[in-house]
């Protein structure tokens, strides 16, 4: 059974979702506030949380940064139409998804479900090697750990899986919308958020973000990893 963190101010919200998720075998730990949320997570074992954005106490970008110092379990954000400020902040500081309100209760246990497959399988149908290194990159399938020159860097699930797909693919190029359909399992959204996760992974494994050595721009054509692969 995977547990699940449901934070919404809205407690009919966090009701109706408590439902739908234990229908589907989940167990819910309920919060309404970012405060709440960090106490859960710190002494539950939670497998994915669901995070509202706008909440009194702690918003859920405040609690979303001090999540990410310590924990790599998927976010998925709940936010409004309004605050698509909040979708991109929320997706640089390391959130893995979001959900905008009014949202389809299907749509949103099909990510539920997308990001735990993601975060706790390996996932794929061919054997694919457990440790990959592409230059001074060594990542480590089976511990899901990912080290620059000896130093082990954090990762989101998000992240991890879109290094993973270039590093074992390495000098070939992808498109944001061909990483999205490998990564997430599904279409691209019309607001691809591929180009934000990769500027996040830039900032963890390059010495110079801005002149990167391994992730590399394919102007107009993608994103492709650089580097000897061992």
């Amino acid at each position: 059974m995977y547990n699940i963190l449901v934070c919404d101010d809205e407690k009919d919200i966090v009701s109706a979702l408590t439902i739908y998720l234990t229908a589907e075998g989940y167990r819910v730990f309920p919060a309404h506030n970012g405060r709440e949320a960090l106490n859960i997570v710190e002494r539950e074992d939670i497998h994915l949380a669901l995070l509202d954005v706008m909440m009194p106490v702690m918003d859920g970008i405040t609690c979303l940064t001090e999540l990410r110092a310590n924990h790599n379990l998927p976010v998925i954000l709940l936010t409004a139409k309004s605050e698509d400020t909040d979708k991109i902040l929320g997706l640089n500081l390391g959130a893995d998804d979001y959900v905008t309100k009014p949202f389809n209760p299907v749509e949103l246990l099909a990510r539920v479900k997308s990001q735990l497959r993601r975060y706790l399988t390996l996932g794929g149908g061919t054997v694919q090697p457990s440790t990959v290194t592409v230059g001074g990159i060594s990542l480590d399938d089976d511990a899901k750990t990912v080290t620059v020159d000896g130093e082990r860097v954090n990762l989101t699930p998000i992240e991890y899986d879109i290094l993973r797909l270039l590093m074992l693919n390495a000098g070939k190029v992808y498109s944001p919308q061909e990483i999205y359909r490998r990564v997430w399992h599904e279409a691209p959204a019309a607001d691809n958020p591929v180009a934000v996760h990769v500027r996040h992974i830039r900032e963890k494994i390059e010495i110079n973000p801005a002149e990167p050595r391994y992730l590399k721009v394919v102007w107009g054509k993608g994103y492709k990893m650089e580097g000897e692969t061992r």
